[in-house]
């Protein structure tokens, strides 16, 4: 029997799942993107020294970069075709065969040019308190179109003449919207129609039925990895809310926004830095100065090179919160961690860890849910020795110094998860494993 994979992050995000499903691609398949959007972004670097080559993905599933895999895009996504088209173009400049391997599910809802107007001008009247942090992609406003019954799908693609009058409705609904009460500039229909009618013809080849693929995938024993995009901390339902993405983050989510079923998921690889950042607004318990060079944290944003792959924007970065990864495990059901950018802890002398919170006098050893409770968490923290060697590029348990080791032996005892795997560098070599999450014991 095939055994098929979830990579799912289990912090606010950017927790470096690109490289792990680059890396488990060689036992897999396919690999299907099931939730968020061009929000979320993945950084591989492949090749070595003079031939390393950094891509850097939001639409496109990882494992595009390996030859011979098939790559999904679930109906859970919210597609910005134009977008899309632009990924594959530079992809394809390199040499990589893309739309012979890419196929769209025929249920994506589409992103198009009022989600995007709206929800710029949404965050641009919103005071510094109130911001979200958004990035402004549209993402928010498409999967509101989806709740509302009244989105766009791609198969809908497939027949503009019945398309057009929809349209016409939506565009009067949203610009209404735009001019009345966010005094933003409407969007011209003329316009959107030929961008439409040029996103129809490009996407029409790709369109194809997702889940039925997957299906007959296992029916032949072959194996399929499920890459989650943002972090479980930022999940609709189970996040930091209001700081929080537009979509479900979680493992489930798999199951629903690739049209499969949750008999089909096999194990739960949740991926986690081994310090904690996040971007935007929202509570953020173990946060650390990432200004003052003093700061343990301003190690974690130099060393780390914490900067948004999509906005370009510093992240904010503090100690591991195991409170917050039990949280995770919890609304995840993880079968293993794998911890990355051990290497950016070197050299600091006296580490800590976040094992709980003081909430109003009492203690708590689990991540509330809700940005209002979070942020009143004051952090327990508990002393960890650092080390001073380096652990960058190792792959090998026993070559981390001992404390490295007691370190993560910590990090696993405390949220109560096995320890499979530890990224010790961007590339793909730079791996200890543990145990694989393909191996069928």
């Amino acid at each position: 029997m095939a055994k098929n994979v979830v990579v799912i992050g289990t912090q606010w995000g950017d927790e470096g799942k690109g490289k792990i499903v680059d890396w488990l691609t060689d036992h897999a398949s396919a690999v299907v993107r099931f939730q968020g959007g061009h929000n979320a972004g993945h950084t591989l670097v492949i090749g070595q020294k003079e031939q390393r080559k950094e891509y850097k993905l939001n639409l496109i599933p990882s494992g595009i970069v390996r030859e011979n895999v098939e790559c999904f895009i679930g109906n859970g996504v919210v597609l910005d075709i134009r977008h899309l088209m632009n990924e594959i173009a530079i992809l394809e400049k390199d040499g990589i065969k893309v739309k012979e391997r890419l196929s769209i599910s025929p249920g994506c809802p589409l992103i198009l040019d009022f989600h995007v107007r709206l929800d710029q001008a949404r965050e641009a009247k919103k005071n510094a308190s109130q911001k979200i942090g958004t990035t402004g992609k549209g993402i928010g406003p498409a999967y509101e179109d989806k709740v509302a019954r009244r989105s766009v799908r791609v198969y809908e693609l497939l027949d503009l003449k019945s398309l057009k009058p929809k349209i016409v409705e939506l565009l009067d609904y949203h610009n209404f919207v735009l001019s009345n009460y966010l005094e933003a500039d409407p969007i011209k229909f003329e316009e959107l129609w030929q961008s439409i009618e040029i996103q129809a013809s490009f996407i029409r080849p790709l369109i194809k039925d997702i889940s039925a693929r997957i299906y007959q995938l296992n029916s032949l024993g072959k194996s399929v990895l499920f890459e989650g995009a943002q972090g479980s901390l930022l999940d609709i339902d189970h996040g930091t809310y209001p700081y929080v993405t537009s979509s479900n983050c979680v493992a489930g989510q798999a199951s629903s926004g690739a049209g499969v079923g949750p008999n089909l998921l096999h194990y739960i690889l949740g991926i986690t830095k081994a310090y904690t950042t996040r971007v935007g607004g929202g509570p953020f318990p173990s946060e650390l100065d990432i200004d003052d060079e003093s700061s343990p944290g301003y190690q974690m944003s130099t060393k780390g090179r914490e900067f948004g792959t999509v906005t370009q924007r510093k992240r904010r970065c503090g100690w591991f919160d195991a409170a917050a990864l039990k949280r995770s495990a919890m609304i995840n059901g993880l079968s293993a961690l794998c911890i990355t950018k051990l290497d950016v802890l070197d050299g600091i002398e006296n580490l800590k860890i976040c094992v709980g919170y003081h909430i109003n006098g009492e203690r708590h050893d689990l991540l509330p849910l809700g940005a209002d409770q979070v942020a009143h968490c004051q952090p327990i923290l508990e002393d960890m020795p650092g080390w001073q060697e380096s652990t960058f590029g190792v792959n090998d348990w026993n070559a981390l110094p001992k404390n490295a080791q007691n370190y993560l032996l910590k990090l696993e005892e405390l949220c109560g998860v096995p320890l499979h795997i530890i990224s010790t560098g961007p590339e793909r070599d730079e791996t200890i494993l543990l145990h694989h999450p393909f191996s069928k014991d």
